[in-house]
């Protein structure tokens, strides 16, 4: 099971960095999911998860980290993935306004932009 999370892991990782050096902003956006992706799965791998057994301390049983698995990872998971989904709301919104101000979804916005969104930088149409 680790060589199978540490491979997803990696493979995460590797498709968010070669999307975030894209030159698109949906690309960059992408990336960035991906990347969180992989955050969390590291998280989580770091609390190493058991199978079958609780977070939750019961009465009959020992309180240690032998009957128990790690709670702290996984609260922190479910925090991230909050946190990762209004980072891409916000992100997505960005996007689509600079896609709106220069006419185009390159990052830099030079390059991408046809002439007349140049000239007309309101947006034109209206």
């Amino acid at each position: 099971m680790e060589l199978a999370l540490a491979t997803a892991i990696g493979v995460l990782t590797a498709v968010a960095v070669y999307l975030m050096l894209r030159a698109r902003s949906f690309d960059v956006i992408l990336g960035l999911t991906f990347l969180s992706y992989a955050t969390n799965l590291l998280i989580f791998a770091g609390g190493r998860p058991v199978v079958g057994k609780a977070p939750i301390i019961v009465e009959g049983m020992p309180a240690d980290l032998a009957h128990y698995t790690d709670p702290l990872p996984q609260a922190l998971v479910l925090t991230a993935i909050v946190i990762s989904f209004a980072m891409t709301a916000v992100s997505i919104v960005l996007a689509m306004r600079s896609r709106a101000d220069n006419g185009g979804d390159h990052v830099d916005a030079h390059d991408a932009a046809p002439e007349e969104a140049r000239s007309n930088p309101g947006g034109g149409g209206r």
